[in-house]
This record gives structure tokens, C-alpha cells and sequence, in this order.
């Protein structure tokens, strides 16, 4: 009964069927790769604010001292600084 088979295994070499086989377990298997790729891109990444790049020096002055990152006389000290330097509410400079 072995000889029945050539090699033993049901497929004589490389059939049609055989090839496609193959091909279609490498697309699934590369597809289910893919997906886990992304999937741990996409729900492991930090979300970056598009806007930060755009405050101005008195905003992100205001934002620090809102959050607790500076405290009253750090916050009145910036601001004497950027008023004096005339860049209170200006955006950013263009280069």
C-alpha cells in the first residue's frame, strides 16, 4: 500500500494542489502576524497631542502652572520674563 503514494505522503513532488496549499497557509499565517503587529502598535501607543507644537509661550506657561508642574513664584517670575520680552500670547515664530 505505501507504494501506492510515490513519496509515501499523498502528494507526488509539488502538485497544483499541494503548492496552493502552501501558498494560502503562508497568506494566513503572515496575515495573523500582520494583525497582531498592528493591533499591538495601535493599543500601545502614547497619543500625542497635534496642537502642543502650536501654543504659545504664555499658553503652555498657563498649562504648566495649571497642573501643578510650577508653583506661584516660578509661574509670576516666566511671566514678567515673557512679557518683557514681548512674546506674551505670540504663536510660534516663523523660521
Amino acid at each position: 500500500m505505501m507504494g501506492w503514494f510515490e513519496d509515501g505522503w499523498g502528494m507526488s513532488g509539488w502538485s497544483t494542489t499541494g503548492m496552493f496549499g502552501m501558498v494560502m497557509m503562508i497568506a494566513v499565517w503572515g496575515g495573523l502576524i500582520g494583525l497582531a503587529v498592528w493591533a499591538v502598535a495601535r493599543f500601545t501607543r502614547t497619543e500625542r497631542h497635534a496642537s502642543s507644537g502650536l501654543e504659545s509661550p504664555r499658553t503652555i506657561l498657563d498649562r504648566r502652572f495649571a497642573s501643578g508642574e510650577i508653583d506661584a513664584q516660578e509661574y509670576a517670575q516666566a511671566r514678567r520674563i515673557l512679557e518683557s520680552s514681548g512674546t506674551v500670547g505670540a504663536g510660534p515664530s516663523p523660521t
